[in-house]
């Protein structure tokens, strides 16, 4: 399709496809329409006429609604919108005429004739008593159209459905807490599309095959098991057409994409081989076989199969954005944003496009160009579970963590599985101070995959020691330190474990270890306090004035205000002043003071102080 766009000009396509319409060959011209939107996404005259060829009523009042989406002011929209009930009428637009019953494709048709000049009829007697008597139908069918059953209607939530080649080319900015009522009940977590404007495709087609008649029926049952996410459902359904359409290569090609969801790699590869077999320059197949190998073999070197893929369609969008993704993986960033520039072009208004620059720009750790990318996308399509994900990243990165835990909330009912999400979501929690919460997300994250989240279980050590829980925290830190012997976190939370047990010996060897792996002035900070506390709990009270002044020494903002009070409480409790005679007067001297057990109940971190538990998202 891409070389009939080469040969043809588009206002030529364009008019094939208005005439089309009025041959009443709505296939034909859903096909041209298509073929025009993929190369101008944004263009809303295109849109409308789509709305004229399309099947259902649920996809006239989306294509109509992109439509107003890229231009506010569309008559031609508003009208349409108005006629399908989902839009009120207003004082400035009005919908078409209503004294005979026309359908919408008509009507559009019948807005861009030129009028015909005709002899007025009204000297008529019985043209003007006519005349009024539709007059009166046409106001009570005004009122109850566009009034009051609009009205009703708006009572209603209107499912919506994304027609069209790509379902990533959507266009609605929402902010996370925007909801919608659900119109179904699920048995399970509610889907992400229940809640949001736009449903959500896994992938786009990249081509609509013209069907033949005998086909027609069995590929929009196909279709809708597609749309449905029901693998199994779409490759029986393509099975029975290829014997209908045996030369169609798309047909094996969408049988491989299928396997490829459902995780078969193997069965993909063989079906995108059939359709090269059929038409060795059938690019997406290409492709196919490149994420397929990919999928068996992280490590396996697709370029060549890209390479194919844009050679036979130098166009080809996808192609350019999945080898973008294969550069990022092998930190070849460079590559990777030259090919995404190719994307952009020619997927415009693509929320993937953005999330992989996303990724890019993280990668080189240009964290303000990746979080603008990442909000981007958001904005492009907020049923993308994965821009949720890089959001979250992104926004711990730059210690956001109320809006870290919302993206990572939502991503987690949906991604139930995903075990490193939940460690991540613990440690939101717990920099949020949100301590009973870490324990159980924690738990949840180590059921998943005990292994996988390691290096998180220093978060649900942390917080079982501000809960109290001493030997559970020392379970925790056991694991984090085996993991990552070099971690300053888990060696200084190691320390609090054992000094929480009143095992001071142990804490104090975790301490001297994380002397050598403190970097920053907070981080020293920390080491003094629990120092000095440890050093009191062993009667070493030389040691523990001297890591008390040492800790007063450093800045002020390196430590909480709680850390500054204790210190100096510790020292006016181990040095209290005494008087000296010397001729008449006294000058006051600190002397250390008796070894004391402590009794301070505070053991500040440099964690922020609790805040309320974030809201929740849909």
């Amino acid at each position: 399709m891409t070389g009939e766009l080469k040969e043809q000009n588009s206002d030529t396509i364009f008019q094939d496809a208005i005439d089309a319409l009025r041959r009443g060959d709505k296939p034909r011209a859903k096909e041209l329409l298509t073929l025009l939107l993929k190369s101008d996404q944004n263009n809303p005259i295109y849109w409308i006429w789509l709305s004229a060829s399309v099947d259902s009523q649920k996809e006239r009042i989306y294509c109509l609604q992109t439509a107003l989406k890229l231009d506010p002011e569309n008559g031609t929209a508003k009208r349409g919108l108005i006629l399908l009930g989902a839009l009120t009428p207003d004082d400035t637009i009005q919908p078409f005429s209503m004294n005979r019953p026309r359908t919408w494709e008509d009507k559009l048709l019948l807005a861009n004739e030129k009028p015909k000049v005709r002899v007025s009829p009204f000297r008529s007697p019985v043209f003007r008593l006519a005349l009024v008597t539709l007059l009166g139908l046409a106001l009570c069918t005004y009122v109850f159209f566009g009034l009051i059953l609009p009205r009703q209607t708006n009572l209603r939530p209107t499912e919506t459905h994304t027609p069209g080649p790509s379902p990533t080319f959507t266009a609605t900015p929402t902010l996370f807490g925007a909801t919608a009522i659900p119109t179904r009940v699920f048995g399970g977590p509610t889907p992400l599309w229940a809640y949001l404007p736009q449903t959500y495709t896994p992938t786009p087609l990249y081509v609509n095959t013209p069907r033949s008649p005998a086909s027609i029926d069995q590929y929009r049952i196909a279709q809708d098991a597609y749309k449905k996410g029901d693998w199994d459902a779409f490759i029986l359904n393509m099975e029975l057409l290829q014997p209908l359409e045996p030369d169609a290569a798309d047909i094996p090609y969408y049988i491989g994409e299928a396997y490829r969801f459902k995780g078969e790699g193997n069965s993909a590869i063989r079906y995108y081989n059939d359709a090269l077999d059929i038409d060795d320059n059938f690019a997406p197949a290409y492709l196919g076989l490149a994420r397929a190998r990919l999928l068996i073999n992280p490590n396996f070197n697709a370029e060549n199969l890209f390479a194919e893929a844009i050679e036979r369609d130098p166009f080809y969008g996808e192609a350019y954005l999945e080898r973008a993704r294969f550069y990022i993986r092998r930190d070849d960033i460079q590559d990777a944003l030259e090919d995404l520039e190719q994307a952009q072009e020619y997927m415009p208004g693509s929320s993937e496009v953005y999330l992989a620059l996303a990724s890019a720009y993280l990668a080189e750790e240009d964290i303000e160009q990746a979080l603008i990318y990442a909000e981007e996308a958001y904005a492009l399509d907020i049923t993308n579970l994965s821009t949720y994900r890089l959001l979250s990243d992104l926004y711990i990165q730059v210690e956001d963590y109320p809006r870290a835990f919302d993206a990572l909330q939502l991503y987690t009912n949906y991604e139930v599985e995903d075990a490193t999400a939940f460690a991540k979501l613990g440690l939101v929690l717990y920099r949020l101070g949100e301590y009973e919460q870490v324990v159980t997300i924690m738990n949840r994250a180590i059921d998943l995959n005990p292994n996988g989240v390691r290096d998180y279980y220093v978060y649900r050590g942390l917080a079982n020691v501000e809960l109290g829980n001493g030997e559970e925290a020392l379970d925790d830190f056991a694991v984090a330190v085996a993991e990552d012997d070099r971690n300053f976190e888990a060696r200084i939370g190691y320390a609090r474990a054992n000094y929480l047990d009143s095992k001071f010996g142990n804490a104090f060897l975790q301490i001297e270890v994380a002397i050598d792996l403190a970097e920053t002035e907070e981080q020293n900070a920390l080491v003094y306090y629990w120092l000095a506390k440890i050093q009191e709990g062993r009667g070493d009270i030389g040691e523990a004035i001297e890591a008390w002044n040492a800790l007063l020494d450093l800045d002020e903002d390196a430590m909480t205000e709680e850390m500054r009070e204790e210190a100096e409480q510790r020292l006016d409790v181990l040095v209290p002043p005494t008087s000296t005679p010397r001729g008449g007067a006294s000058t006051p001297t600190r002397t250390p003071a008796p070894a004391t057990s402590t009794s301070s109940n505070l053991t500040p971190s440099r964690t922020p102080t609790r805040t309320p538990s974030p809201t929740s998202t849909p």
